[in-house]
């Protein structure tokens, strides 16, 4: 069982499995936010604590965030039977990510990826 939380501790989520790989997006929003996300079936995670919900551009995905201390938790579709949904990776404990990799996506353009890093070294390119 991982857990992790907001800065604050007012929302925590817990997953079954630590990930085995997370993405680095720079859509526009990811690119804000500044997160690496983990991507796991709606099932395995279990979000505890109240939320503000972001309704992205295209409104098919929802991001939410902490109320007090503003940290992205996750995000999660608005359709429920899409069933895959992101945590924020950047909130589990460090020790968890060290070496995973690190996929980095292009979601500002064609959503290819660009190439691959191991967390907690420096992406080259």
């Amino acid at each position: 069982m991982i857990k992790a939380s907001c800065h604050c501790g007012a929302v925590t989520y817990e997953v079954d499995t630590a990930p085995t790989q997370v993405t680095d997006c720079n859509c526009s929003l990811c690119h804000r936010l500044g997160v690496l996300w983990a991507y796991y079936q709606q099932p395995q995670v279990r979000v505890t604590g109240a939320t503000v919900a972001y309704l992205q551009g295209d409104r098919t995905l929802t991001s939410h965030h902490c109320p007090t201390c503003g940290c992205t938790t996750h995000w999660a579709s608005v359709d429920p039977a899409y069933g895959r949904m992101a945590v924020n990776a950047r909130l589990m404990a460090p020790e968890l990510l060290e070496g995973l990799p690190v996929k980095r996506l292009d979601g500002a353009h064609d959503f290819k990826v660009l190439g691959v890093y191991a967390f907690g070294t420096l992406p080259t390119g």
